[in-house]
């Protein structure tokens, strides 16, 4: 059985500033670290129920915060940010299973460390089919695409909240509990480590007995609306083949597959920058 670990930062235990996901920090170093490590324990948890291939998608900023000279030998590591799947580098047919590592609420939530979708300098909302998202459900239902779930996350209370509401009852590590956007009640590593450890064993055993959570599947077409922060990124989106600009900050388009969508999402974002 192979399982992809897709990992971002904001989520793990410890974070609760921009400052400590930044490689121009000095604080990112121990981050890095911690990242690692919890990815690691996820990996452990899985080969202890039986798991035997894994690759880990650095799903963090550039995609360069894993340290590979500390990484479980029995992963590859999908590493870099212009990978073609992005978060989700290494998901495809033959893939088990999908587990969250280091994950966060979505754009605008209450009591979510660094809560955001995507881009928190650019997007207010995301939706799928009139489903508001975050980052767990666009990459959730790229899995589903394959026919892959999702089956367990990481991160703090309210990310872990709104995967399993929108997503179902997958196995859930709350590695901090959040007060706000820069605060949070972070558990120690000794306690966090076991917990993701044996949060992933649980979910790839009910993988393997096939009491999983169904997987993720967005309905086709796929109705996929953005929410801007400034009009002018919705100026810039709104310049993509099919696109539909709704009002200053909204534009949507209709794309047949999920796959399609996500590669639309990711350039209108991008186009939003240049």
């Amino acid at each position: 059985m192979k399982i992809l670990i897709a990992a971002d930062m904001e989520g793990i235990t410890g974070v609760t500033h921009w400052e400590e996901t930044d490689p121009a920090n000095h604080e990112y170093t121990r981050y890095r670290k911690i990242m690692t490590d919890e990815v690691n324990e996820a990996i452990a948890g899985a080969a202890d129920a039986g798991a035997e291939q894994f690759i880990v998608a650095d799903g963090h900023g550039d995609g360069t915060n894993i340290l590979i000279e500390e990484l479980d030998s029995r992963a590859k590591l999908n590493s870099g940010g212009a990978s073609p799947m992005s978060m989700m580098q290494g998901v495809d047919s033959e893939t088990g299973g999908v587990i969250f590592i280091g994950y966060h609420a979505r754009a605008g939530s209450q009591n979510a460390v660094l809560a955001h979708t995507w881009s928190a300098g650019r997007i207010a909302n995301v939706w799928l089919n009139q489903s508001l998202v975050g980052e767990y459900g666009l990459n959730a239902a790229l899995a589903g695409h394959f026919n892959v779930p999702v089956i367990m996350i990481s991160g703090d209370q309210t990310a872990c909240e709104q995967a399993v509401e929108l997503i179902g009852p997958i196995e859930t590590a709350i590695v901090k509990r959040s007060t706000g956007y820069f605060s949070a009640e972070c558990l120690p590593l000794k306690i966090t480590l076991p917990l993701i450890r044996e949060k992933s064993k649980q979910a790839v055993l009910h993988l393997r007995d096939k009491t999983a959570p169904k997987t993720f599947v967005v309905a086709t077409p796929v109705h996929l609306a953005i929410e801007f922060r400034q009009p002018e990124s919705a100026d810039r989106s709104a310049r993509l083949p099919g696109a539909l600009r709704v009002n200053g900050l909204r534009v949507e388009f209709i794309i047949p597959t999920m796959l399609g969508a996500h590669a639309v999402f990711r350039a209108a974002v991008k186009q939003s920058y240049d």
